[in-house]
């Protein structure tokens, strides 16, 4: 048996639950992007630790060791901060304490040249940008020869695309599934209003009046979602860093700002959408198609 339309005036959205659930979807959606965002940081801090090494010409006296300095800080391709000269003398005692003797004392000549090492933005850290470094350096008169590991380099970015590759296929499904779960939500929610809308439209309502209140709804229920999901990943970022300190050092404010605000209007514009779909159905079916 048919329900009068006036049984459906009674009933409304379930919005608290709504919020709720598009909430703990946005949170999951978050928890991922947290976790990208966490192995993107730990994957640029590797590759900004490997060290590039500058061997100087035997016999190059201290003064002429502040032209290669020189070139080195102005050049692009070296990270701030990073540069740093061991003499020869200094390699010595190191490789001595490393070995456990005192090779100082062997009275034989030093074998070792005065270097510089430095580190690369992560961005220059492929074979390519490398070589093409070493190229730039060697073209210095002082400088005798450059050195990296090339197959930790090489191993290092297969394995960053390999990541990158299997993080992109997750946040694919992670954002299908964001989708279908806030869609079919919204939809059972307005289920209870499918007769008040209807009704809308046979009284001469037009299409745009009727779907504005519950469009304007649906975008301050998305920004409310969002919100809730930012503050209980910020909770747990928090409790996590209490946790593991270390991970203080790959917290990148700007991109935590990003991923929040990504997440708010993430549920904004799927409420949005559903909502307008949900509502533009109701009003195409027909008045017995409604029960």
């Amino acid at each position: 048996m048919r329900q009068p339309i006036s049984s459906g005036l009674s009933r409304r959205p379930r919005y608290l639950y709504t919020i709720v659930s598009v909430a703990a979807v946005l949170f999951l959606l978050g928890f991922f992007g947290l976790l990208m965002l966490q192995i993107r940081q730990l994957t640029t801090s590797l590759k900004e630790q490997v060290d590039i090494i500058i061997e100087l010409a035997p016999e190059t006296d201290s003064l002429r060791h502040d032209s290669v300095a020189e070139l080195l800080h102005r050049s692009p391709f070296v990270k701030a901060g990073s540069v740093q000269f061991t003499s020869r003398d200094e390699a010595l005692e190191l490789m001595s304490e490393e070995l456990g003797e005192d090779l100082l004392a062997l009275d034989m000549p030093n074998p070792l040249y005065d270097v510089f090492t430095f580190n690369v933005p992560a961005s220059y850290l492929a074979p390519d940008s490398l070589t093409q470094i070493r190229t730039v350096i060697m073209q210095h008169p002082l400088v005798n020869d450059v050195f990296y590991q090339e197959s930790l380099v090489d191993q290092i970015a297969r394995n960053a695309r390999r990541l990158s590759w299997i993080l992109l296929a997750i946040a694919l499904f992670f954002i299908a599934l964001a989708l279908t779960v806030i869609h079919n939500t919204i939809r059972l929610a307005l289920y209870a209003n499918r007769f008040i809308i209807k009704t809308q439209e046979l009284v001469g309502a037009t299409w745009e009046f009727i779907s504005r209140p519950y469009l304007r709804k649906a975008l301050w229920h998305g920004a409310l979602s969002g919100l809730l999901a930012c503050a209980i990943l910020s909770l747990l970022q928090w409790w996590l860093q209490e946790q593991l300190p270390e991970l203080k050092e790959l917290f990148s404010a700007t991109a935590f700002g990003a991923l929040f605000l990504g997440l708010i209007l993430l549920g904004m514009i799927i409420n949005w959408l559903s909502t307008y779909y949900v509502v533009r159905r109701y009003l195409r079916m027909r008045v017995d198609e409604l029960y």
